[in-house]
């Protein structure tokens, strides 16, 4: 597996990947993603701000975004505390987690934690935070497979709850 920046070339197969995950989350009975985020309007950003990667086997099987300077919704935790402060020079943020339902199983989560890890490392970044909907079993499982820790509560900005976690690296 390959993993580089996302290009605008990449829009249409990285907006599928999301589609399907959408589709994945909904059978899980929670709203996350449900509201058509994250948009094209969104990943049109993340490309042009080069925050967006792709993993590929032969073709994109995965894509999610990485944050190095700051997310204000980390600013405040609640019901648990991070495990590093809160100077965003700490940590590295990964957003957009998606896989497509093809390659699903086959490691691509490892390939994405396993790159951002190094990453967070080349920008002197002591941590890995990232949030999911608190009913995402799926990718809670995932997160702790690969040594996140739950931390507490974030909120986002427009009011929804989520679960945090961090990794110390």
């Amino acid at each position: 597996m390959r993993i580089s920046l996302a290009s605008i070339d990449n829009l249409s197969e990285v907006m599928e990947i999301f589609d399907e995950a959408r589709k994945t989350i909904a059978l899980l009975g929670i709203d996350q993603w449900q509201n058509g985020y994250p948009n094209e309007h969104i990943i049109r950003e993340d490309t042009k701000n080069e925050r967006l990667f792709v993993v590929e086997d032969d073709e994109i099987c995965g894509t999610f975004a990485v944050i190095l300077d700051g997310e204000p919704t980390y600013d405040k935790i609640y019901n648990g505390e991070w495990l590093t402060g809160n100077d965003y020079a700490d940590y590295m943020a990964i957003h957009r987690v998606a896989v497509a339902v093809t390659s699903r199983g086959k490691g691509v989560s490892t390939e994405i934690i396993d790159f951002a890890t190094k990453l967070a490392k080349e920008n002197s970044r002591g941590s890995l935070r990232i949030d999911t909907h608190e009913g995402n079993t799926v990718m809670r499982k995932m997160l702790e497979k690969h040594g996140f820790v739950y931390c507490g509560i974030i909120y986002l900005e427009d009011g929804e709850r989520r679960v945090a976690y961090e990794k110390l690296i």
